[in-house]
C-alpha cells in the first residue's frame, strides 16, 4: 500500500480521537449560573436595601444617616471594630507563627480550635462569654454592659481571619533566606522586619481588614453581653434592630447603606493594597 492510500487512514484515526466540543465549565452557560446566583444571593437584597433607605427620598436617607444617635453609634461600631482589628492583628499573627514555627504537643487541636468561632453560633459565644465575665463570672470579672466586653465579643468571633490569612504565606516563605541572612550576620530584628513582615504584610493587612468588616456587623455575639446601652455599649446593628422595632424602617435601611458602604471601601482599599504588592514582587 502506498503513502498516499495510508494518509487517509492515518487522519481518520486522529479524528477518531479528537476532542468533543461541549459544555466546559468555563463556557457561557456557567457564567450565566454565577452571575444568577450571585443576583439573587447578594445583589438584589442589596439592591432592595438600598432602595428602602430612599424610601422617603434622599432628604430621609441623609436625615437617618446623620442623626445623633446613628452617628454615635456608627463612630462608637468603627472604632471598637478597629481596635478588635489591630488586636486581631497583633495576636492573629503570633498565633499563626507558632503554629507554622513551632511544634508542641497538642498541635492540631489548637489549630482546629482557631476555626471554632466559625462554627459556633455567635450567640452561643455570646452567652458563654456572659457567663463568664457577667455579674455571677466565676473569676470575679464583670464586663457585661461594657465597652470591654464588647470588643472581646467582637475579638472572639474575628480571630480566624488574621490567623487564616497568615498562616499559609508563613508556610509559603523560603527559609534559606533568612539563614542566609542569619549566617551574614543579620539579628532576629532585622530577619523580621527586612524579610518576613515584607511577606506577611498584605496577609497581614488583609485578614485585618475581613477582621474590622466582619466586627461592624457583627450582632450575634454582642446581643447579651453588650447591654445594648446607646452612647455605651450599643454597636451599629443594635441600632438597626433597635430602629425596626420602633418602626423606623427608612432608619433601619440608612444606617445599613452606611455600613455597607463602609465595607465596601475597606474591601476595595485592600484590593488595591494587594495588587500594588503583587506588582512590586513582580
Amino acid at each position: 500500500m502506498t503513502r498516499a492510500a495510508q494518509a487517509p487512514e492515518h487522519d481518520a484515526g486522529k479524528a477518531t480521537f479528537a476532542p468533543r466540543r461541549g459544555w466546559r465549565p468555563d463556557g457561557p452557560l456557567s457564567l450565566g449560573v454565577a452571575g444568577l446566583w450571585l443576583s439573587i444571593i447578594v445583589l438584589l437584597p442589596l439592591a432592595a436595601i438600598v432602595a428602602q433607605s430612599f424610601d422617603d427620598g434622599p432628604g430621609g436617607f441623609w436625615a437617618g444617616v446623620t442623626a445623633p444617635a446613628a452617628l454615635q453609634t456608627l463612630g462608637l461600631t468603627v472604632l471598637m471594630s478597629l481596635l478588635v482589628a489591630a488586636i486581631n492583628v497583633l495576636f492573629g499573627t503570633v498565633i499563626a507563627w507558632v503554629l507554622v514555627r513551632d511544634e508542641f504537643p497538642g498541635k492540631g487541636v489548637v489549630n482546629a480550635i482557631i476555626d471554632l468561632p466559625f462554627a459556633l453560633p455567635t450567640i452561643v459565644a455570646s452567652l458563654v462569654l456572659l457567663s463568664l465575665y457577667g455579674p455571677n463570672s466565676p473569676f470575679d470579672i464583670h464586663l457585661a454592659a461594657t465597652q470591654p466586653g464588647v470588643v472581646l465579643a467582637l475579638t472572639f468571633v474575628t480571630l480566624p481571619f488574621v490567623v487564616r490569612q497568615v498562616q499559609p504565606v508563613l508556610m509559603e516563605l523560603d527559609h534559606s533566606v533568612e539563614e542566609a541572612a542569619a549566617v551574614l550576620g543579620a539579628g532576629n530584628r532585622v530577619i523580621w522586619s527586612k524579610i518576613v513582615l515584607p511577606a506577611l504584610l498584605p496577609a497581614i493587612l488583609s485578614g485585618g481588614g475581613l477582621a474590622f468588616t466582619r466586627a461592624i456587623g457583627e450582632f450575634g455575639a454582642v446581643v447579651l453581653v453588650g447591654g445594648n446601652i446607646p452612647g455605651k455599649t450599643q454597636v451599629a446593628s443594635q441600632y438597626i434592630q433597635q430602629q425596626i422595632e420602633v418602626d423606623e424602617p427608612v432608619n433601619a435601611a440608612a444606617v445599613s447603606v452606611a455600613l455597607l458602604v463602609i465595607a465596601f471601601v475597606v474591601l476595595i482599599v485592600l484590593r488595591v493594597i494587594a495588587k500594588i504588592q503583587s506588582r512590586r514582587e513582580g
